[in-house]
């Protein structure tokens, strides 16, 4: 299975909190492994052991052991994700519900214990809950302290005194801090309870947004797909081939023992993945510079030498020859007939 993680924004939106708290972030980075220039873009996938290295890093560093609901506090989630944005897009805030559900894993890519949805909506009696499905959230509460603290904040904050939580069940133990949970979250709680879940005032689910721009909204999903899209594909083991080699294609260190390497694998475990996913390393590799021609090429701005070196052949001649495999036609001939 491929390694979990979480959006670049996100990471970024903890350390600038530590930051801001009086950590070091470059000595916090340095600590969990975190290289400064992954958090440029926000939607760099960085993995969610660093995430949670950080988040508990961050707590020591700072001398704050309710980070993690101060975190979910003060941030804000169309800062530092897309899927905030769509959340915050979307005409009513049970539509936002769903949404965010769609691309929870564009924030942080984690698995419900069901395999379904991460959050989901469950009558119990008279009540509504809104349950949290991450599996062994016990080993890092932190993450349900800042998602819960989440919640109850950006309501408040978007839709001053409109009901939303009744109470709210924790499953790990009641903390030292407890004041901080009753400060923010300002509803009953219990802690050591069979779920992590907010019982919720329905009427939340028809609140407003007073969005009306639904171009915006699609801009938002059309962007948001496309990332999805990306990160599912790094999740079979013929995607994570294709994104290991892309920046190295130009090179000559495109071998299989190196991207088994990288992916902390033999050359045989390798082999035997992708067998199972139907392919093999060398199609892998002829697929994506032939994908990746053809998109140089549509692209007019380099030459048909540049593309020959852009894909990784050192001899113009043999990617004509093999260009003319994939296609029926030369690269030049192929240029000439886009241009028709």
């Amino acid at each position: 299975m491929a390694e979990a993680t979480v959006s670049a924004g996100y990471a970024k939106a903890l350390l600038d909190l530590a930051t801001a708290k009086g950590a070091d972030p470059t000595f916090l980075a340095e600590r969990c492994d975190l290289q400064l220039q992954q958090l440029e873009d926000p939607d760099t996938r960085v993995p969610f052991r660093v995430f949670q290295a950080l988040m508990q890093t961050a707590k020591t560093l700072c001398n704050d052991p309710g980070f993690g609901l101060h975190f979910g506090e003060q941030s804000h989630f169309a800062d530092i994700s897309i899927v905030g944005l769509i959340c915050q897009s979307a005409q009513t805030m049970g539509e936002a519900f769903h949404q965010m559900n769609r691309y929870a894993k564009l924030a942080i890519d984690v698995d419900a214990t069901d395999g379904g949805n991460r959050f989901e909506l469950k009558r119990i009696g008279y009540d509504l809950w809104l349950e949290d499905q991450r599996r062994v959230p016990n080993d890092f509460p932190e993450l349900t302290e800042s998602t819960f603290a989440r919640f109850i904040c950006e309501t408040a904050r978007h839709f001053g005194d409109a009901p939303f939580a009744r109470c709210v069940h924790f499953t790990h133990a009641e903390p030292d801090y407890r004041a901080d949970y009753d400060r923010i979250m300002k509803v009953p709680i219990s802690f050591g309870c069979d779920k992590n879940a907010i019982c919720i005032h329905e009427s939340w689910l028809a609140i407003r947004t007073n969005n009306k721009n639904k171009y915006v909204f699609g801009i938002f999903c059309e962007r948001a797909d496309a990332l999805l899209a990306r990160l599912r594909a790094t999740e079979t083991m013929t995607g994570r081939v294709q994104s290991l080699l892309v920046p190295l294609l130009h090179t000559d260190h495109v071998g299989m023992d190196l991207i088994a390497a990288k992916l902390g694998l033999s050359r045989i475990s390798l082999y035997r993945q992708l067998k199972r996913e139907g392919t093999n390393f060398e199609v892998i590799l002829d697929n994506l510079r032939h994908e990746l021609a053809l998109q140089y090429l549509g692209g007019k701005k380099t030459s048909v030498n540049e593309v020959a070196y852009l894909v990784g052949f050192s001899d113009p001649a043999a990617f004509s020859r093999a260009f003319k495999r994939w296609t029926g036609v030369s690269p030049s001939r192929s240029r000439m007939d886009d241009q028709h």
